[in-house]
């Protein structure tokens, strides 16, 4: 899937790369509008309390390390996503350690709300997901999470999480088929 094919100002990915690595601040707003969703996406779905906070430490990260980069989109996207593990795992980690403290604010107060049935059906299926998912082991959450959110080849997925496309090729069939057995049989056409 080609993100940038063309880019905001109708430039080819090489030439909007060309324009970011010599500080050009449309190019560089370019590649965050094209990147930044999805890795909003992945963050949020491997538990980042702050996503939209941690994207932006990833986009600046990236946009430091930018000049060194030599590739094509396909490796850009890698090289932005393997940013985003590496620090989604810090934040974990710190947050493993130091436990997670959480400011009251009356709009995130879980305790007051409009409608409990219009809550409830509104969670539903974002917490069936999130709860499949989570049943996952931690390397095949991992690997879909990277092909779903991330929309990663196997090859930048194996680079990002260390390990090799055979590898992370058995992650995925094993993650997606354990999500399989997890769901209802009657919803899927082979069961019919």
């Amino acid at each position: 899937m080609t993100i940038l094919g063309a880019g905001l100002r109708g430039e080819t990915f090489p030439a909007v790369l060309v324009a970011a690595q010599a500080g050009a601040s449309w190019a560089l707003s370019d590649l965050w509008l094209q990147f930044a969703p999805a890795v909003t996406g992945f963050l949020r779905s491997k538990g980042s309390s702050e996503p939209e906070d941690l994207t932006s430490d990833v986009f600046l990260a990236v946009f430091d390390s930018i000049a060194e980069f030599e590739g094509d989109e396909s490796a850009f996207r890698s090289f932005v996503f393997t940013i985003a593990y590496r620090r989604l795992v810090d934040e974990l980690r710190k947050r493993a350690r130091r436990g997670t403290v959480v400011e009251w604010t009356a709009e995130t107060d879980t305790r007051c709300t409009e409608s409990a049935e219009q809550e409830a059906l509104g969670r539903m299926g974002e917490e069936r997901a999130r709860a499949l998912i989570e049943e996952l082991p931690i390397d095949q959450r991992n690997v879909l999470s990277l092909r779903i959110f991330g929309d990663l080849t196997i090859e930048q997925i194996a680079d990002v999480v260390g390990k090799n496309p055979g590898a992370v090729k058995a992650l995925q069939r094993r993650g997606l088929e354990a999500l399989r057995r997890r769901l209802d049989p009657t919803r899927t056409p082979a069961a019919r």
